[in-house]
This record gives C-alpha cells, sequence and structure tokens, in this order.
C-alpha cells in the first residue's frame, strides 16, 4: 500500500488510516486540518487509542459504517435515471450548484477551484445528477477509488457526500446517484464500497439498506472543530424548536450570545449578551413593534400602506356586498381569495374563475377569518424578497407544489408520496395538503386524484406556493434586479419593520415590473440558505458581534 495517503475530497481530506506506520503519525497528519475544512480518518487501527493520543483534540465520530459487496449490486433492480434528468461526471462549472446543494444540506462545501483539478484526480469519481431540459443540478456524489488511491490490496471503495437538492420533486435522485457510482466501480474490478452516515440519520440508513448495504465495525475518527462541534459536545437544549428557530439559536450560539428556550412548542427562545436581553419567536423579536406587526398581520392595511407609499399593488376588494364582488369579478375574471388574516397559506385559493367558485373559495377562507379578501391575480414568478435591516438579504423564486408521473401511480399516491420526501427534506415544514384545494386544481388540470400521469409528466397540484402547502424554493438573490431590492428596501422602510419578507409577482427576476402582494413579519430564515439571513438577523439584534471584514 502506499504510505500516508491522504486523499483531498474539497470539503477536507479523506486520511486512509490503514496506511500510516504510527498512530502518532496519523494523529499528526489529522490535526493539521485546515480551517473551515472537515477531515476524516477511516480505517484507522485501534480508533479509541488513536483518540486517547490526543484526546482534546479527536473524537470519535457518532456514525455508523456500511458496506456493500459490489457483486451483489448485480441483482439489484433498476436504479437507472428516470425520464428528464441523466446522472453524468460533474464539470468545473458545476461547483456553485453542487456547494449550493451541500450548505442547503447542512454539509460542508467544496473549496473554490477544487472541481478543476478534482475531475482529473484518478482516485476521485465526482457524479450529478441533471435536469435534462434545464440544466439545473438535482444531486451529487463523491466516490474514492481505493485502489487508485493507495493500491488497497482489498480492493475497497468509498462514497462520500450524498446529497440531493431539497427543492428537487423527482424522486430517485440518491439511489441513481449510488448505483451509478457503483457501476463505476464495478467497471474498475473493485470489492466493496463503504460509506459512512450518522447514527440518527434514519431515512439514509433506510436507503441504503433497501440497497442492499450493510453495517461493519469501522469508525471514522475527526477533529474537534467549530464544524463538528455538536457532534462532540451534544445537542445544545433547544430539543423541540423547529428548524428556523433553530439556526438563529445555533448562530448566537456559535458567538458567544447566551440562547435561552422559553417555550420550544411555540418556538419562543430568549438570546442574552452583555446586559443586552431580546427576546424571540423565529425571526420574530422584540425590535418589530406592535404597530409594525400589525400593519403586516392585516393584508388589507399591508396593500394600504404601500400603496399609499407609491408601491405597486392588485387591486383588492374586502368582501361585503354582493354587488362589489360581481362588479370586481367583472373587472377581475381570474381572481385569488385569501383571509384578510393568517399565514403560511392557510385558506388562500388562486386562479379562482366564476361567481360560484369565488363563492366557495369565500366561504373556505372564512373558516379561518371571518374577513376575506378578493384580489386580482397578476401573472409571473411568485418572488419572496427578505429585508432585514432595511437591506436586502436574499431573494427566492417560490414554486407551487407539483408531482412527476410514473406511468403506474395514481395522483394520490404521487402527492401523498412527494409530501413525505419535502416532509423530510424541510424538517416536517413541508407537506402537501390533500384538501378541497388540491382537489380544484388537480381538476383545473383536467385530472381526478385517481387519475394516472405518464412517465415524466409534471403536474402543478396547488397554486399557491407556500412552503407549508409543499411548494419549492429557489435561490436568485444574484439575478435580483436592482429595482426590485429598492423596492423591497423601500417597502421595509414604508412598514417600519426591522425584518420582513416580502411577497412580490414579478414576470422576471432580473426585470422591473412587478406587484408587491403581502408582507410577512415572521419570515422563515432557514428557507434562503445558503444566503446569510441568520448571521444578519443575529447581526441585526447583537451588532456588536458582527463579523469584522478581512
Amino acid at each position: 500500500m502506499t504510505p500516508h495517503t491522504i486523499i483531498d475530497c474539497g470539503w477536507g481530506r479523506l486520511l486512509m488510516g490503514q496506511t500510516f506506520a504510527s498512530q502518532r503519525d496519523l494523529v499528526d497528519a489529522l490535526i493539521a486540518e485546515s480551517p473551515q475544512q472537515r477531515d476524516v480518518a477511516l480505517y484507522a487501527h485501534d480508533p479509541h487509542v488513536l483518540v486517547a493520543l490526543a484526546p482534546q483534540q479527536l473524537f470519535l465520530d457518532p456514525s455508523h459504517t456500511f458496506r456493500l459487496t459490489l457483486s451483489d449490486a448485480a441483482a439489484w433492480p433498476d436504479h437507472g435515471p428516470g425520464p428528464g434528468w441523466q446522472v453524468r461526471p460533474a464539470r468545473p462549472e458545476d461547483e456553485g450548484a453542487i456547494n449550493r446543494i451541500l450548505t442547503a444540506r447542512q454539509m460542508v462545501p467544496v473549496r473554490e477551484g477544487f472541481l478543476a483539478q478534482a475531475v482529473t484526480h484518478a482516485p476521485l469519481i465526482l457524479l450529478v445528477a441533471e435536469e435534462t431540459d434545464t440544466g439545473h443540478v438535482l444531486g451529487v456524489v463523491t466516490g474514492v477509488d481505493h485502489v487508485a488511491a493507495c493500491q488497497d490490496p482489498d480492493r475497497g471503495s468509498s462514497l462520500w457526500s450524498l446529497a440531493v437538492d431539497p427543492q428537487c420533486v423527482r424522486p430517485g435522485i440518491g439511489p441513481a446517484l449510488v448505483s451509478e457510482l457503483v457501476s463505476r466501480f464495478v467497471q474498475r474490478g473493485l470489492h466493496h464500497m463503504d460509506l459512512s452516515v450518522m447514527h440518527d440519520n434514519t431515512q439514509a440508513i433506510e436507503l441504503y439498506e433497501k440497497m442492499g448495504f450493510q453495517r461493519v465495525p469501522i469508525f471514522c475518527v475527526k477533529n474537534r472543530n467549530p464544524i463538528n462541534e455538536l457532534l462532540y459536545v451534544g445537542a445544545d437544549s433547544d430539543e423541540g424548536l423547529n428548524i428556523y428557530a433553530k439556526l438563529i439559536v445555533k448562530e448566537a450560539r456559535r458567538r458567544g450570545i447566551h440562547a435561552e428556550v422559553l417555550d420550544a412548542e411555540y418556538d419562543y427562545f430568549r438570546l442574552s449578551l452583555g446586559g443586552r436581553s431580546i427576546t424571540c419567536r423565529e425571526s420574530l423579536s422584540d425590535l418589530t413593534s406592535a404597530v409594525a406587526m400589525s400593519r403586516c398581520d392585516d393584508k388589507r392595511v399591508t396593500r394600504r400602506v404601500l400603496a399609499q407609499g407609491g408601491v405597486n399593488t392588485p387591486e383588492q376588494l374586502t368582501v361585503s356586498c354582493p354587488t362589489e364582488l360581481n362588479a370586481f369579478l367583472q373587472r377581475h375574471p381570474r381572481v385569488v381569495v385569501k383571509p384578510a388574516r393568517g399565514e403560511q397559506g392557510r385558506g388562500i385559493s388562486v386562479d379562482v374563475r366564476g361567481l360560484s367558485a369565488v363563492t366557495a373559495a369565500i366561504e373556505a377562507a372564512r373558516k379561518h377569518c371571518d374577513d376575506v379578501i378578493v384580489e386580482e391575480l397578476v401573472a409571473g414568478q411568485d418572488l419572496r424578497i427578505v429585508v432585514i435591516d432595511h437591506q436586502v438579504v436574499a431573494a427566492a423564486t417560490r414554486q407551487p407544489a407539483c408531482v412527476v408521473g410514473d406511468g403506474e401511480s395514481d395522483l394520490r399516491t404521487l402527492i401523498e408520496r412527494h409530501s413525505r420526501r419535502r416532509q423530510a427534506a424541510t424538517h416536517g415544514e413541508s407537506r402537501i395538503p390533500l384538501d378541497e384545494e388540491t382537489e380544484r386544481c388537480v381538476r383545473l388540470a383536467g385530472h381526478t386524484l385517481d387519475s394516472i400521469l405518464p412517465a415524466g409528466t409534471v403536474l402543478t397540484v396547488r397554486k399557491t406556493a407556500n412552503l407549508h402547502t409543499g411548494g419549492t424554493i429557489h435561490d436568485v438573490t444574484a439575478q435580483l434586479h436592482p429595482h426590485l431590492r429598492e423596492v423591497a428596501e423601500k417597502a421595509s422602510r414604508l412598514l417600519d419593520i426591522p425584518v420582513v419578507g416580502l411577497d412580490f409577482m414579478v414576470p422576471r427576476v432580473d426585470g422591473d415590473t412587478h406587484w408587491v402582494i403581502e408582507a410577512n413579519e415572521r419570515p422563515g430564515l432557514a428557507n434562503h440558505e445558503p444566503q446569510p439571513t441568520v448571521q444578519a438577523f443575529v447581526d441585526l439584534l447583537f451588532p456588536q458581534t458582527k463579523a469584522v471584514p478581512t
């Protein structure tokens, strides 16, 4: 074997422990980790002894190792790509898309420029799943050929950094990436493939076990660093908080700010530093006044404040008089019906046509609020812009929930299946309700819940693009037109609110035409990674902890 083998994987180094002459040599190599990287020592002899040689610097990773004997893969069912997407080798220009997916999955991104050298490095295989019509990268996996890396006599290989875009609507991405990697290693004559997975990642473990992987007694050793901190200090007292609150608490603690959970069920916590104490509910804090909150809480007031300030908004009617409603529908045959107060898309019906359908939508909305609004439907993309301290921090388009046909399953099954994937990808925050609104949208498309979609056919099953009703979010901060940025910052000042998520309808993200629909006083900051929304929020609360640019 090649002595002291270390493989650069972009997110850190893989140290082949069995190639090191002594435990001390391996310890020295492992603690030479670069900043913002996550090195892993695998196949170390007596890993517990390795940790004992540097207990203040190293720890035993709480993950399991699974192994697939590659000859067993011949009996696999087909895990190949489905209609509309393919698996191919990664290219240097994929680096930005790969890092976006890794960051969204709370994984360490590869360093800048790594892909350019990795594609020619024999031990590494980097694969991506790509949507064929758009070129969007949907998932990524890294494989390491141990024979090419260190002349491994056991002819092994390993899998690392398998990640699928949490906004992906196409099923089977993960298994297809694993299958293609296995196929390439089989062609190289390798014997087995190992992978490491966190002990509590039940979804991944179920996938690997279903594919034939079996657990083996091999352990990883890692460095104690800020990236790995939760793995060796244990979970903080944030049990029960949702992902939006957890990320803020985690960022605060990283800066040395004391975080006290007040009510985990409703996501209240208090942050304290140097005599300053601020209570928050997710991104809503003491800094948001009751007046500002009330302006956002009532959609009629939001529109009035913004319209009076010169911001373009759609025409709106509070339902009270049948005559006024009929006249409004004459002017706007396609409308949106929604409760005057409410959040997370509850009670909203989009693209409603005809008096009878509008009347039914009004009754559905009244289940959530006595006052109901009918609003002109403006065509375009649903754009959320997050403004913190009157500065735009992130922008993302939001797309309604949709499913992809497989030629076998009915729509009800497809919706339930994709809803489970959305829940898993968003820590339970997103799901597709099988309710009257979903049935209405399916009927508008000429189907029923019992219809079977042809393989590869994409069908939108909700009209609202809210995350909580199964919608997906796609970062467009870099493409945002400067005028839209100016309008969003102006709107935050008109509402006099320090943190706000503004909902726009726009024909183009890179154009200046727009309508502002709503303002959310408690935007979900976790939805906009990798944009630094959480960091900007903590900067607002405790500016003395803000990082100084280098």
